[in-house]
């Protein structure tokens, strides 16, 4: 008995890894913009920024995303993404997106917050 509770302590982290895994999945499942944006994101976006759950940048100065919805509620970079995101430093290219590409992004980070 003893050693099916120990056990059971061991794959309590496994399973909750897991379960989050799989809400993440849901989610996607439910609202196909999600998706969209994580291919988007992948698309035009990934060579610079992490843009899932973990792992670091490949460029230095860019945010991961996951720390980005920390700091931005996803919807208020909404006009950021219409009118063209510029930052201070030269390798970031100006992006524009459609108003679709938009609500697919904003989905996706918001599918970030709180993972």
């Amino acid at each position: 008995m003893w050693m099916a509770k120990r056990r059971g302590r061991r794959l309590l982290p496994v399973a909750v890894l897991v379960l989050g895994l799989s809400a993440v999945d849901v989610l996607a499942q439910d609202n196909p913009d999600v998706e969209t944006g994580r291919v988007l994101a992948e698309e035009n976006c990934a060579r610079c920024h992490a843009i899932g759950m973990d792992g670091e940048s490949p460029h230095e100065e860019a945010p991961p995303f996951r720390d980005v919805v920390q700091q931005w509620p996803p919807a208020h970079l909404a006009e950021a993404l219409a009118e063209g995101i510029v930052v201070g430093h030269p390798e970031m290219p100006q992006f524009t997106f459609s108003e679709s590409e938009i609500d697919a992004l904003i989905a996706y980070l918001e599918s970030l917050v709180g993972s």
